[in-house]
């Protein structure tokens, strides 16, 4: 690693991350509208174009996307503690809800908490419109861009899923590199994260080394906790995209050997719905639940370490020559393509399913119209905006 940032702002990053760990409902798109928010908008950690970069570098990486985003706003603003510090401050609170569910608290029951949930959905509409707009103001201000960012958005609607969402950034980088060349306005910022080409290597070769030899050391020591690892390591690896794309792997990793009953699983999953922060902490319900470990609080952390830690090795291991790559003329029009392409993938997660699951009449539309005022015109805390769309949800659902 470079030199390490000051303590004081990691706490700094601590501190913003949990609020947003607190507050960011939605999944991991309305995650990207919030992180923007603060980081970009209101702390001015970095610009517009950076962070479409790194959006963009994260959806190609397996990983939850989401949270290596946040990852790495953490680690270029106050170097690996400060990245620490963000994934704490995001995960935890979420983790600490999964698992005390985990134990018996049921949540968000009943017509008060449909109407509670509903009203967080609404939310995210809001969030995430007003994160299109403000990205697409300063990353598609010509033809060009804004064409790679319709047809991304095409794309990635009628394709669907990850490989929609991968193949869109790729043909906007392609188209980028064509189109925008000799663009008197094409953007020179880069994103100098310090992470060394030597530490990269060392991450990439533990992501290796632990892909291929905890499967064979789990099967020769027979320790329960090494193999609970193991399953989330090998889920938390193969994915993309991160979010809902995860299930089907978790599902394999603890329903099949009996870990977790199927029963147990739809629960949990319906559970982290209601909770904000990273889908990927459903890992701390199922830790808590297997039989397979020690389970309860240290299979809950066994768990999370397992399904976070290969996405961020990933990361950090590919950076140092992400930064090398942006300081090209070539590279800097294919990543202006690709920042492009991000817009339009967030327009159409705008559509399906943020809007298309939140909104559901005249009354959620009149409530997702309000909570877009108050973030993009009254300039009102997200977490303000939060707590105005659940009560308003709650009163929606009431009425009905």
């Amino acid at each position: 690693m470079e030199k390490q940032h000051s303590p004081a702002k990691a706490l700094e990053v601590f501190r913003v991350f949990l609020k947003l760990g607190v507050t960011s409902f939605g999944g991991p798109i309305a995650h990207l509208g919030y992180f923007r928010t603060e980081a970009v908008q209101r702390r001015r950690w970095l610009e517009d174009q950076q962070y479409a970069d790194l959006v963009a570098l994260c959806q190609f990486l397996p990983g939850p996307a989401s949270s290596q985003v946040g990852f790495g706003i953490g680690l270029y603003r106050a170097g690996l503690r400060g990245a620490i510090a963000a994934f704490l401050g995001f995960t935890l609170p979420s983790a600490v809800l999964m698992a005390l569910f985990a134990y018996g608290a049921s949540l968000f029951s009943g017509p008060v908490g449909q109407g509670l949930l509903q009203g967080l959905k609404i939310v995210a509409v809001a969030v995430v419109a007003q994160a299109v707009l403000g990205m697409a103001k300063s990353l598609t201000p010509d033809a060009q861009r804004a064409s790679i960012a319709v047809a991304a958005a095409a794309a990635v609607l009628l394709i669907g899923g990850t490989f929609g969402q991968v193949l869109a950034i790729a043909a906007g980088a392609a188209a980028g590199f064509f189109l925008l060349k000799n663009s008197a306005s094409q953007r020179s910022l880069g994103l100098n994260f310090p992470v060394s080409r030597r530490f990269g290597m060392w991450c990439l070769a533990a992501f290796v080394l632990l892909l291929c030899g905890l499967p064979l050391l789990a099967a020769s020591t027979g320790w329960a906790d090494l193999q609970l690892f193991d399953a989330f390591f090998r889920s938390g690896s193969l994915v993309f995209g991160g979010g809902h794309v995860v299930l089907p792997l978790l599902q394999s990793a603890v329903v099949e050997p009996g870990w977790v009953t199927d029963q147990q699983f739809l629960a949990g999953y319906g559970a982290a719905q209601a909770v904000p922060g990273p889908l990927f902490t459903f890992a701390a319900y199922l830790g808590t639940l297997s039989t397979s470990g020690s389970g309860g609080i240290l299979g809950a952390a066994i768990a999370l370490a397992g399904i976070f830690l290969p996405g961020f090795l990933l990361l950090l291991g590919v950076l140092p020559f992400w930064n090398l790559l942006g300081t090209r003329p070539a590279a800097q029009a294919a990543m202006g393509g690709a920042s492009a392409a991000v817009v339009g993938i967030l327009a159409a997660a705008l559509y399906d399913p943020v809007f298309t699951s939140a909104v559901t009449g005249a009354e959620e539309f009149a409530l997702a119209l309000l909570c877009f005022v108050l973030l993009a015109s009254w300039k009102l805390p997200p977490w303000i905006v939060v707590v105005v769309g659940a009560l308003g949800g709650v009163v929606v659902a009431i009425a009905s």
